[in-house]
């Protein structure tokens, strides 16, 4: 008998869970166990608590996978004692007392950078905060080539912000020091520098990172690749459950 942990699937910022949509299906038709929950987007340590909180409340062993902001997410929330192992798609690997504008300083901007669109949002008893999403006008170009004009306009037009003050929070804690880890690199990345993101793998020793030819959504433009690198994820960390003892009682 094997304890077989539950596949939870963190998105990233100006997506949602709708963004993991073909993977989803995917996994579900294969028999595993998925979760896709909301993440805030309103702050780093913010969100990483909440997904922590929220696997910390699943039953068993669970491996983590992360899509770009995602995995700046997942690098925090890993650390819950029943992680066991994370996977990393064209994801921020973010080291210990590391921010995402830190990481991104290290190499040349993407072509995110000139497309993105800064509006406030009110914060009960504080100054407003800034919420940061991709114009839409070139949203499709920037963060959803390799798909449908069809499905980009939807996608645009329901975006999830990120507010601006997740760029400058610094990363308390960086799960993959003590547990497993997979990549996946997206060649024709416009969202995130590709360099970003190996050179984020390579640094936290991740066990294996593959590369594709894929745009920053390489969830939708390639699903069977990516249940390919959390299907053999799954398979590494699925260890053996120990059958009863003789003198147990039924």
């Amino acid at each position: 008998m094997t304890t077989t942990p539950t596949i939870v699937l963190i998105h990233g910022a100006f997506a949602d869970g709708a963004s993991w949509a073909p993977v989803t299906r995917r996994l579900l038709d294969k028999g595993h166990t998925v979760l896709v929950p909301p993440v805030p987007n309103r702050s780093l340590i913010g969100d990483s608590a909440y997904i922590r909180s929220f696997v910390e409340q699943i039953e068993g062993p669970v491996l983590l996978a992360g899509h770009s902001y995602g995995g700046a997410v997942i690098t925090v929330a890993g650390v819950a004692e029943n992680v066991v192992g994370l996977v990393y798609v064209a994801g921020y690997a973010l080291e210990e007392g590391e921010s995402l504008g830190e990481l991104q300083g290290r190499f040349p901007d993407s072509d995110l950078a000139a497309n993105l669109v800064y509006s406030p949002f009110p914060i009960e008893g504080a100054e407003p905060g800034t919420d940061v999403s991709v114009n839409i006008k070139t949203f499709h170009e920037i963060f959803a080539a390799g798909i449908t004009q069809e499905e980009a306009e939807v996608l645009a037009v329901s975006q999830r912000p990120l507010a601006a003050a997740a760029f400058g929070e610094a990363a308390p804690v960086a799960a993959w020091k003590t547990k497993p880890g997979w990549g996946i690199v997206s060649r024709d990345d416009h969202t995130i520098n590709p360099d970003v993101e190996r050179f984020g793998y390579e640094r936290a020793g991740l066990r294996k990172v593959v590369e594709i030819d894929a745009p920053h959504l390489a969830m939708i433009a390639k699903p069977a690749e990516v249940v390919a690198v959390i299907e053999e994820a799954l398979s590494e960390v699925t260890s053996p459950q120990e059958a009863p003892s003789a003198g147990a009682q039924s």
